[in-house]
């Protein structure tokens, strides 16, 4: 047996133990990639217009706010659907922190909109975008539960 000989050891000559943790680790690693390959098929299905409700509107939200916050969010949507519907949709499935920041966030969008208080209502508009921020984690949860209902294509 040569100096080196014993890194060459053969997964079936592993103790138990070990033999046991490597098998979690390749098991933990294929759940995390079926689990990535769900994800990609949920933004698949958002970008082919075949998400289902609400995910569709949660995808929607954490694209636009991602790409330009809170501001090119409202307009986008304003201008491409039914905003008024798709914060309705959100309302419904939001963790409490980020409806009341949503929530915050329009109201600032709509004065901004009827020129009021132009400062003040984008003051408004940066810290909701910083509070989504602080929060992304909870809508990661939301979207999630979607992903782990997606079937993936064999």
């Amino acid at each position: 047996m040569g100096l080196f000989d014993f890194f060459k050891k053969k997964k079936e000559e592993l103790p138990a133990k070990q033999k046991e943790k490597t098998d979690a680790t390749e098991q933990e690693a294929t759940s995390d990639a079926v689990e990535e390959d769900k994800w990609d098929r949920m933004w698949e299905l958002w970008g082919e217009g075949k998400a289902d409700s609400p995910y569709a509107e949660v995808l929607t939200y954490q694209s636009e706010i991602n790409n330009g916050g809170h501001d090119q969010y409202f307009f986008n949507v304003e201008n491409t659907g039914d905003l008024k519907k798709e914060l309705a949709v959100l309302n419904s499935v939001l963790p409490e922190v980020l409806k009341k920041n949503l929530n915050a966030a329009y109201k600032a969008y709509v004065a901004l909109q009827k020129n009021e208080d132009d400062e003040k209502a984008e003051a408004i508009l940066h810290k909701c975008d910083d509070v989504y921020y602080e929060n992304e984690e909870a809508l990661d949860d939301v979207l999630n539960e979607y992903a782990a209902k997606i079937e993936l294509k064999e």
